[in-house]
């Protein structure tokens, strides 16, 4: 991406970069709805309620970058800054969370650059999620450039903590009361109990429906069987 910052310094090199991140949003967000549109098709299932896509504001930048002791300049933004590009999956369970990171991750055109997974290792606040940082080709019409895209994967019950932690977070700007700090990690708490037991749930009604399946199957080839003597009878 540092090549195309200089290829296109003389026109503006911001709105440049801003495309093609904006352009890694769209090839992202199209890769995943033919995923899940493939779910449906083969399992009459659809791993992904819904997709949220943002990309981040200058001040949103900038801050990150004084945040991390960097000069605000275009190049530490892009070297530095990993969530420019954001897309955010939330799913109904936890089972699907690794299902999607395991068909994220079998795509040849993209490439994997890291994994976090907040879900099997929760931050100290209780914040549960599976991030993958990805890098996807942006193919221009004299060139290629490879875009990060930050890939986050949770269910509806971290999303919804996720956001009012979010919303406390600058509130108070990281400085939260100590009270209200141990609420939300006991809420956390509660949102996995809510996500186990939600599963567990799902995994008993499917195995229920299945050997509703196999005992209507049994039945219906019984009732064939008992027609097929009826007619073999009948010959007689």
């Amino acid at each position: 991406m540092e090549n195309a910052i200089k290829n296109y310094e003389d026109v503006d090199s911001w709105k440049t970069i801003m495309f093609l991140y904006n352009s890694a949003i769209k090839e992202v967000g199209t890769k995943l709805e033919i995923l899940n549109d493939e779910f449906q098709h083969v399992h009459q299932y659809n791993p992904i309620e819904h997709i949220k896509t943002r990309v981040k504001t200058p001040e949103s930048i900038v801050k990150k970058l004084r945040k991390y002791g960097y000069e605000i300049s275009i190049e530490n933004m892009v070297k530095y800054v990993n969530d420019i590009a954001g897309v955010r999956l939330i799913c109904s369970f936890t089972s699907d969370i690794y299902r999607l990171a395991e068909m994220i991750g079998n795509q040849s055109d993209l490439k994997v650059l890291s994994i976090k997974d907040y879900i099997k290792n929760p931050k100290a606040s209780g914040y549960k999620s599976y991030h993958m940082l990805v890098s996807v080709p942006i193919f221009l019409s004299d060139s290629v450039v490879d875009t990060k895209v930050e890939i986050q994967i949770r269910t509806i019950a971290m999303d919804f903590w996720a956001s009012l932690e979010h919303k406390i977070y600058y509130k108070f700007e990281g400085n939260a009361p100590e009270y209200i700090s141990r609420d939300l990690k006991e809420c956390a708490d509660m949102v996995s109990t809510l996500d186990e037991k939600m599963l567990s749930l799902n995994e008993a009604i499917r195995e229920c429906l299945e050997q509703q399946e196999e005992l209507n199957e049994s039945a219906e080839n019984k009732k064939e069987n008992q027609q097929d003597g009826q007619v073999l009878q009948g010959l007689d």
